[in-house]
């Protein structure tokens, strides 16, 4: 019976992109096979494959790239030239299609913008792009495979691919039995007043206009109400050259250990309305914080900001650091801004979700952004944010960055937030937040053997894109 989707691919340059698309495949029920024993350094067992081919698979998908042609001295692929492996397994399976008369038997995945001609055939053949937008490009794969009447798992089962991965790929770059620091990105918040305040007013346009002018404080707003930390009873603004005090209509004191805690109310603010006016209190606490530190951001796919250095705030581009816990005056530095291609720069950045449990603190997701001169984000012929050129480029930059990479920069990014060798914010006229240097971090009696190279990546790992496309604030 054929079920199964055959993926051929170059290894061991396009395992990472292999490994996600089986297991995407995997998880909507799809039956897949790829040839294991090449992704962790093994050798090509040609009668298995030629089985698969011939007698059970329904669909072969090539993943179509630059790495599966033959290279010149210098390095370039040589256009026309299909590597032996993969020459092999498509051009069998070019005439199993046709002997069998399996109507779109080979699709091809292109995941690096190569030409659609680069060898024989390769343009009579559907090919589906990948390179701007992973998840744009398996929702094209997905409806491809349910117009064709791909069939899927009718139950939950141990497929091949996924007891090969639990049982032998993550076995090989799995766990080891050592003491090892784990940060996380968890930026804790120590302490805070011991209240803030809500305040209601007239109308969303009258609150609007106090904070525009209310600029020595983190406050935020939420239709007609403003929150923050300062107590006020009543707001001074300037208009037309004339001074106005505006008296909120209502003012809230709300005890900080009572929304973290949870409390009973029938009027408002109940406790669902003090955490989120609290959230988006915090979330304008850590805004405040950047600009003060002249960042710049620009707002993303899910409408967060995505906060970055750039040469005004941090001269040299780089920062020094130390790991906690270790010898001083051992101190690394990691650059927060490079050069990109042709393009501009580089600069590692972070946006933040505000957290209450299991502890207080700000949530930070780590970012890379590009500009043009350092400072002015990609845009497009519109004049917006150029997100599909930034995913794109954001692959090609970070698809070779491992773990401990990505945890240098974070540190290194807290860091450079310093200022007279503190990270602080004044939250009211009598209140000064003071932030640590670094993370929260915890101990544990295991390890994990970061390898360096693509077969890192696990069988769920998320392309950085889809959640900033898909995840939405509280």
């Amino acid at each position: 019976m054929r079920n199964k989707i055959f993926i051929s691919h170059a290894t061991p340059e396009d395992n990472d992109f292999t490994i996600w698309l089986a297991s995407r495949l995997e998880l909507l029920g799809y039956e897949v096979w790829i040839d294991k024993n090449g992704l962790i350094g093994g050798e090509k067992f040609w009668e298995t494959i030629d089985n698969v081919i011939r007698n059970e698979a329904i669909k072969f998908l090539l993943v179509y790239s630059k790495n599966i042609f033959q290279k010149d001295n210098d390095g370039n692929p040589i256009a026309g030239k299909l590597k032996d492996g993969v020459y092999k397994e498509y051009s069998f399976a070019e005439s199993i299609g046709k002997q069998n008369n399996i109507n779109d038997f080979i699709v091809m995945m292109n995941i690096d913008a190569s030409n659609y001609n680069l060898f024989i055939g390769a343009d009579r053949l559907n090919q589906i792009p990948f390179y701007e937008n992973w998840a744009n490009g398996f929702k094209q794969l997905e409806k491809k495979l349910q117009k064709d009447n791909v069939p899927e798992k009718s139950q939950e089962i141990q497929t091949d691919f996924g007891s090969w991965y639990e049982q032998q790929f993550v076995c090989n770059n799995g766990i080891t039995s050592k003491y090892e620091l784990y940060y996380t990105n968890w930026w804790d918040i120590k302490q805070l007043p011991e209240y803030f305040y809500l305040y209601q007013f007239q109308s969303p346009k009258q609150a609007t206009i106090i904070v525009k002018q209310f600029l020595d404080y983190p406050i935020s707003k939420i239709t007609n109400y403003l929150s923050s930390f300062e107590e006020r009873k009543e707001f001074t603004i300037d208009q037309d050259n004339n001074t106005f005090t505006i008296k909120p209509q209502n003012v809230f004191k709300i005890k900080i250990t009572d929304v973290l805690i949870g409390f009973e109310s029938n009027k408002f603010p109940a406790h669902r309305d003090s955490e989120n006016h609290f959230k988006k209190l915090l979330k304008e606490v850590f805004h405040k914080l950047m600009k003060n530190r002249g960042m710049f951001w620009y707002e993303m796919s899910n409408k967060r900001l995505a906060y970055f250095f750039t040469p005004a705030n941090l001269s040299l581009l780089k920062t020094k650091f130390e790991y906690p816990y270790r010898n001083k005056n051992k101190s690394k530095t990691k650059n927060l801004i490079g050069k990109h291609k042709s393009i501009g720069n580089w600069h590692f950045a972070v946006s933040v979700k505000p957290i209450l449990s299991p502890m207080l603190a700000f949530s930070l997701k780590s970012h890379i952004a590009f500009t043009t001169d350092g400072f002015q984000v990609l845009k497009n012929d519109k004049n917006e944010v150029d997100t599909d050129k930034i995913h794109s480029e954001r692959r090609a930059k970070g698809k070779r960055m491992f773990n401990e990479e990505w945890r240098d920069l974070f540190l290194a990014f807290l860091n450079a937030l310093k200022k007279d060798d503190k990270i602080e914010i004044s939250l009211s006229s009598n209140f000064v937040l003071k932030m640590p240097v670094v993370p929260q971090n915890y101990w544990a009696d295991f390890g994990y053997f970061d390898p360096k190279d693509k077969t890192r990546h696990g069988l769920l790992s998320m392309y950085e894109f889809e959640e900033e496309n898909t995840e939405a604030d509280d």
